[in-house]
């Protein structure tokens, strides 16, 4: 009866725990009510097998169990032992037919969701997400109204998504290198996914819309935003040891801010120039002062185009990479025991050869990343710069 008691505890525990959870989905802030629905029916089938079939394990155990005196051997006839039955057409017809009907419910709806989930709408805006280790970049068509060409021979740090400088149709992407995009409210959105390494998926749980990125492919789907608001977006396919800190920020608002937004942003024409270039030619010298660039804003835009946002912090939490946030002056420990002072050229060394040097606690996987030396002074000016107000005084 011990066994008994303890399968009806576990199933009323269930059921009251599903009830009473905490952990219910975030407020829908999408058009996708439809995954809601499905996920309701395929809990509400799963769960009604779970009930009948522990509550008949309870059952047979009750029913058949074993009593005291019938352990000598007895006829099958007489009731107190189970018949040897090899095959029992008419149960076998019942559990097929059973069991069929609840996969047909369990597939049916989800299989009518996803063909409407991958067939966007004409008139969808078109976002490209793009996924790396270990961060989100994003591509927008231009006026053109057309995605530039791509080819994988192209991808560079400077190029991540690999565009065909040669085709004018690319020219006026918007290329959003922060992990940062937005999306017009109340418009349909169609996405398409790339990886340049791994597979990746993008999730965005209160838009209940997610895709894996395979790495060769191009995957989609779309939705549309419901609800103003800020966003997270996370990587739902583990990825490598950054997994966790691939996260990145959807930002839904009205139709005129973002275009708004949108028309601030750099194409590919502009990016493809020095971030250095860019920066001193926007900023022209006032008069009769000499034509000193600002380092630390040229530093930010390499930081965020070369992808180190996407292991280095700049508040002091945790991260794939030491945090920027009092690393310049401070003494780092190296995973051999030897210590190292970061400075300027420690942090020039490590930035040219960062597989020369691991940091204890810090996996060795830094890639090597292209800079001419105005660029590498520019990224070392902006790490300087979030160094702690006792390490600039030294």
């Amino acid at each position: 009866m011990a066994m008994v008691i303890a399968l009806i505890v576990i199933v009323v525990a269930s059921l009251l725990f599903h009830l009473i959870s905490p952990w219910w989905l975030t407020p829908l802030a999408s058009n996708w009510d439809r995954m809601d629905h499905t996920l309701l029916i395929t809990l509400v089938i799963t769960g009604f097998f779970f009930v009948v079939i522990n509550f008949f394990l309870a059952y047979a155990v009750v029913k058949f169990r074993h009593k005291p005196g019938n352990a000598a051997p007895m006829d099958a006839h007489s009731g107190h032992r189970a018949a040897y039955q090899p095959e029992n057409k008419k149960l076998e017809r019942w559990l097929i037919i059973a069991t069929s009907i609840g996969i047909v419910g369990l597939l049916a709806p989800g299989l009518f969701v996803y063909a409407d989930y991958v067939k966007a709408p004409p008139d969808a805006q078109v976002l490209e997400i793009l996924g790396q280790q270990w961060q989100w970049r994003f591509r927008f068509p231009g006026p053109g109204g057309k995605l530039g060409v791509t080819n994988v021979n192209l991808i560079s740090t400077s190029n991540p998504f690999g565009i065909d400088p040669k085709d004018p149709a690319g020219h006026d992407n918007v290329i959003i290198n922060s992990g940062e995009v937005h999306l017009p409210l109340g418009k349909p959105v169609k996405v398409l996914l790339r990886s340049n390494d791994v597979l990746h998926d993008f999730f965005v749980p209160p838009f209940r819309a997610r895709m894996n990125i395979v790495p060769g492919m191009v995957t989609t789907f779309w939705f549309t935003p419901t609800k103003a608001g800020r966003y997270e977006a996370m990587c739902a396919q583990l990825c490598g040891v950054g997994h966790a800190n691939m996260r990145g920020y959807v930002v839904v608002e009205d139709e005129a801010t973002f275009k708004a937004w949108l028309k601030a942003q750099p194409t590919f024409a502009t990016s493809m120039a020095s971030p250095v270039a860019t920066s001193v030619a926007s900023s022209p010298p006032a008069a009769g002062t000499a034509a000193v660039p600002d380092l630390v804003a040229q530093g930010k835009a390499l930081s965020q185009s070369k992808g180190c946002v996407a292991c280095h912090t700049l508040d002091g939490s945790a991260g794939v990479g030491p945090s920027w946030k009092g690393l310049y002056g401070k003494t780092e420990t190296m995973a051999d025991g030897s210590t190292a002072l970061v400075d300027e050229a420690y942090l020039k060394d490590f930035i040219r050869n960062p597989t020369a040097k691991t940091v204890k606690g810090f996996a060795p996987i830094m890639p090597k990343i292209e800079m001419s030396d105005t660029e590498l002074a520019a990224l070392v000016a902006y790490i300087q710069s979030y160094g702690s107000p006792l390490n600039k005084k030294q």
